[in-house]
């Protein structure tokens, strides 16, 4: 068996990152930028006024109360366009730009206006310093800022501020493919009947989950039942894909043919077990020459494996960096000295009284059990023999977040 940091580096040396394809904004939300997004223009364009009043010279309303005559309007959108004299003051609107001369907005709840003989005017009874409510040109971004970095995955605000720098279009990675098989004589969709000794499959289903998350396009090729002829045949379907995942079939017993069969087929297998749990039988190779991960059948050996090898491909592919940055958090209780496989185990994520974040890890462990993995917020690593760790020892964790 190899070890996990071995299994992972041999993956990852395989893949690169993925052409890039134009897509338009309405089409760009979760997907992964190839190109940097630079500001083509400059926000605001010019001083603006960020409330609803009025436009001033500082010196003019140094001293209040003040009278100022009103000489035009600034809307949004328009402009005064002659240059603000003294005791002038022009009726401002959000967003609208400040005249020239006018380095102060004083808003329209800190005066009264009317009109006489002579015009409007507006009686100032809160002064305002230079600056006051305004939004300097460049405030927000100037023209040739970086906006967005390559790498990013786009959320709503990226695809506002990418709108804003006026960007209509937005060069990003293809998605990546990955066709997914599930293999097995006694497992089933959801909804069909079940016959004496099957059960549901729930591998294909979220593994196409995994890979939604991850930013890539699932295939989902079905399952194929534990014979030659039904494996090849669904396996022929992953044509075009960047990987194939299967999950089951990948064991020592008797029916697991992924390795036999496909290997007979072609397969160049470049390992096969690794010393990990849950996930001991992962198998990684090139089935004319496309890359295949054989993911264990175990329910929650099947996603632990996707978190760990799996979505780190798809970020590789997808121009990311696939390294996870370290978190800790302390132990809740304590935990014996391991073993030679690294170990996952599911636990629970929160805060002691002292505010330290804290994992607790559930007390059955069994790689069948979905359940436990469903209420978990983290994953426990413990490494080839580590010794006996007491309760509020630090160890490393793995946060599942919203994808698994």
């Amino acid at each position: 068996m190899i070890s996990v940091e071995e299994a992972l580096s041999r993956i990852l040396s395989v893949f690169r990152p993925l052409p890039s394809e134009v897509v338009s904004l309405e089409r760009a939300l979760g997907r992964v930028l190839a190109e940097d997004v630079v500001a083509r223009l400059t926000q605001p364009p010019a001083a603006v006024s960020a409330m609803d009043g009025y436009a001033v010279r500082a010196t003019d309303v140094a001293q209040v109360p003040v009278r100022l005559r009103v000489v035009g309007e600034a809307p949004a959108g328009g402009a005064y366009d002659a240059p603000l004299q003294t005791g002038e003051a022009v009726r401002i609107f959000t967003g609208g730009p400040l005249p020239e001369g006018a380095d102060a907005i004083v808003i329209q709840e800190d005066t009264e206006s009317g009109s006489d003989g002579e015009g409007r005017w507006v009686e100032i009874r809160e002064g305002a310093p230079a600056g006051h409510y305004v939004r300097p040109a460049g405030l927000d971004f100037a023209r040739g800022d970086l906006g967005l970095p390559a790498g990013r995955t786009l959320r709503a605000r990226d695809l506002g501020l990418a709108a804003a720098m006026n960007h209509p279009w937005l060069t990003v990675r293809r998605r990546p493919r990955v066709a997914i098989l599930a293999t097995g004589d006694e497992v089933v969709m959801p909804g069909e009947p079940l016959q004496p000794n099957q059960i549901v499959s729930s591998n294909g289903i979220a593994l196409q989950a995994v890979v939604k998350a991850c930013g890539g396009e699932p295939i989902n090729l079905g399952i194929a039942r534990d014979n030659r002829e039904s494996l090849l045949r669904l396996a022929a379907g992953a044509a075009g894909a960047d990987i194939v995942v299967t999950t089951g079939g990948a064991s020592v017993g008797d029916h697991d043919l992924v390795r036999s069969v496909l290997g007979e087929e072609g397969l160049d297998l470049d390992f096969w077990k690794i010393a990990m749990r849950p996930g001991k039988p992962l198998l990684f190779g090139k089935l004319h020459g496309t890359p295949l991960l054989g993911l264990p059948g175990n329910p929650v050996s099947s996603l632990v494996c996707a978190l760990i090898f799996l979505r780190p491909v798809l970020a590789q592919l997808l121009g990311q960096d696939p390294s996870d940055k370290p978190f800790h958090a302390r132990l809740a209780k304590a935990l014996p000295e391991n073993d030679r496989r690294q170990d996952y185990l599911r636990a629970r994520l929160y805060q002691d009284e002292a505010g330290n974040l804290t994992a607790e890890p559930f007390a059955r462990q069994d790689s069948s059990m979905l359940a436990t993995l469903a209420m978990a917020d983290a994953l426990i690593i413990r490494p080839p023999h580590a010794p006996a760790a007491a309760a509020g020892d630090t160890v490393q964790v793995v946060p599942l977040g919203d994808l698994l």
